[in-house]
């Protein structure tokens, strides 16, 4: 019987360690014999976990040397990493199996010959050291046959990489010819017609001329889209008279201000020291003969005048020489006197007079930082209260009565700055709120709190006649100016294109082999780029707001031949030759990983990224 038991209590057993695997099943508890050991395979190859987890690693360490911050897995996936390193790693596996098909391989003695010149695997003597081979191999965790794998991947890599890049060189022909386009030069030369030298009747336009040059150029005058804002605010210095202030709070920041209300006279003063009394002495003799001068002493003892600056510093400051350097001049050079340093020659470059503020001026000020400081707990302490009443429905016009806020109304847009718009918090909040929104407390810098409310949003609109009227005169004045340039400038071109030169007599200016980048600084700014759509002979008028330019195309100019123009051919060549061929490279390697047909293992892949650490 009891043998019984026993065998039906071991059945009992095995049947609950059953159910406590099928249950473990559902919390992922499967797959106990699992041999999954990579992310992805592509081709023949494949992409290891510990390969894919060392490659997160390194991308974690540039991240978090970079930010200063630790990084962890969620981030890396936020900004994309995983999937970065993780298609690397495929794009590195697609060249092996490349590699592989196409039977490439460095062989043994390369292989050794690639260890030894590591620095990391070398004795002392330079040569190939066994021992510091495997040490850091250990350090970094990997075995003698990965490494040495890798080594053999990497180069056949290399092999089929070179294939592709090494030759490979653009056309000439698109080398010159964009030399040309960038070196290309143009000798030219022009009559400028300046702005100052019209001369216009002075005149004040009419109301209806006016007005018609707003209507036909309306364009010039439009407002903004604009939010119509009403804010309640409550400020600090709403609250002033409601804290009272005594005199020994103030006359103690007053004393602990004493180097700011107290400033002793003082001299700006350099000091050139000397070894001993008898080399000063002599130096102040050669300032007193005019055999030299204060500053060619200082370079004679090969120092600048910066480093024997003191700044501006007080009589107690320069010890036993302050009595009599501050009995000096401004540009007197007296001594020797002692120093720390030793014996001195000191030169008095200004004077600062001692600046006294009384408590009784100081007052004003030490009240209003008092209480300012006080104002602020007050309007912090209302804070909550006001907060609540919005949210109990109370509008800002009931708050203004209730609770004493200011009310305001403003027309906002993104260029308002005046009054409480100056204030970055206010400008946030101003541009974030729509009609749906309800009122809540927000603060200020200077401590201020608010709360501000949409009451309409005015579209682009042409700003009143009344309103721009002084800009329309401005812009009815710039214009005129702007057609008598262009019609004297339209008479000179017209001149010069029937006579084929520029009037006898004429202010003519020449340019002579300037590139696209050159620069005039008193020509319109667009001068240069339209010379360059020029024949050669022909005029054309260059006009902005300040000058009208005739100007005529002399002559077209290859590029220079210089070391500089032969410099940048060959960098334009060896860039482009560089572009083509990593082009070329991503074609073929686009093509090696489509017909090595990658797939993801992303039971792999998940369960390697939730290990990361």
């Amino acid at each position: 019987m009891a043998a019984g038991i026993k065998k039906l209590s071991k059945t009992f057993v095995w049947i609950l360690m059953g159910m406590l695997i099928v249950g473990l099943a559902g919390f992922g508890a499967v797959n106990f014999t699992s041999s999954a050991s990579s992310v992805a395979s592509v081709g023949d190859e494949e992409v290891s976990i510990g390969t894919y987890v060392r490659e997160l690693q390194r991308e974690q360490r540039g991240l978090q040397a970079q930010t200063g911050q630790a990084v962890s897995m969620a981030q890396l996936s936020a900004f994309g990493l995983d999937r970065v390193v993780l298609g690397r790693l495929i794009s590195l596996a697609a060249l092996d199996h490349e590699a592989r098909n196409l039977g490439l391989s460095i062989g043994d003695e390369n292989l050794i010959e690639e260890l030894g010149a590591i620095d990391a695997f070398q004795g002392v003597n330079g040569a190939f050291d066994r021992e510091a081979y495997s040490f850091a191999l250990r350090n970094a965790g990997l075995s003698e046959k990965e490494f040495e794998d890798d080594l053999r991947r990497e180069a056949a890599r290399t092999i089929v990489q070179n294939a592709i890049l090494s030759g490979t060189e653009m056309p000439q022909v698109l080398t010159e010819t964009l030399t040309g386009f960038i070196g290309a030069r143009r000798s030219f030369s022009y009559v400028q017609i300046n702005a100052e030298d019209i001369a216009l009747t002075a005149g004040v336009p009419a109301d209806a001329e006016l007005q018609a040059f707003y209507e036909a150029a309306q364009d010039q005058f439009m407002l903004p889209e604009t939010k119509v804002i009403t804010y309640a605010a409550l400020r600090p210095s709403m609250l002033l008279d409601e804290v009272e202030i005594d005199e020994a709070a103030l006359r103690q920041l007053y004393d602990d201000r004493a180097s700011q209300y107290q400033v002793p006279e003082r001299r700006l003063v350099e000091r050139l020291v000397f070894a001993d009394d008898d080399a000063a002495a002599s130096a102040k003799a050669q300032l007193e003969t005019g055999g030299a001068t204060f500053e060619s002493l200082v370079d004679a003892r090969g120092l600048s005048l910066q480093d024997i600056d003191l700044g501006d510093v007080t009589i107690g400051d320069l010890g036993a020489a302050g009595t009599d350097v501050f009995a000096a001049q401004t540009g007197d050079v007296v001594g020797p006197l002692p120093s720390d340093l030793g014996p001195a020659l000191y030169r008095v470059n200004g004077r600062l007079e001692a600046r006294t503020t009384s408590f009784e001026q100081a007052m004003p000020d030490l009240r209003e930082e008092l209480a300012s400081d006080r104002t602020r707990r007050l309007v912090e302490a209302q804070a909550e209260d006001i907060d609540d009443l919005l949210a109990g429905g109370a509008t800002l016009e009931e708050l203004a009565t209730e609770s004493g806020l200011e009310l305001v109304q403003i027309h906002w847009t993104e260029n308002t700055s005046d009054g409480i718009a100056a204030y970055e918090g206010f400008r946030t909040a101003a541009a974030a709120v729509t009609a749906e929104d309800f009122p809540a407390v927000d603060f200020l810098d200077d401590g201020s709190l608010f709360a501000l409310r949409l009451d309409e949003v005015l579209p682009e609109r042409p700003e009143p006649f009344a309103d721009a009227r002084d800009k329309v005169l401005a812009a009815w004045q710039a214009d005129r100016l702007a057609t008598a340039l262009r019609e004297q400038g339209e008479a000179l071109l017209a001149q010069a294109e029937a006579a084929g030169s520029f009037a006898e007599g004429a202010e003519v200016k020449s340019e002579a082999g300037l590139t696209r980048t050159a620069y005039i600084d008193t020509v319109p700014a667009d001068l240069i780029t339209r010379v360059f759509g020029m024949d050669i002979g022909s005029f054309r008028l260059v006009q902005d707001a300040d000058s009208a330019v005739v100007v005529r195309l002399d002559g077209i100019l290859p590029p220079e031949a210089s070391d500089d123009m032969n410099l940048l051919t060959q960098a334009l060549q060896a860039q482009l030759n560089q572009a083509l061929a990593q082009e070329l490279f991503q074609a073929y390697l686009q093509d090696v990983q489509a017909r090595a047909e990658p797939r993801v293992d992303q039971q792999a892949l998940n369960a390697a990224q939730a290990n990361f650490q």
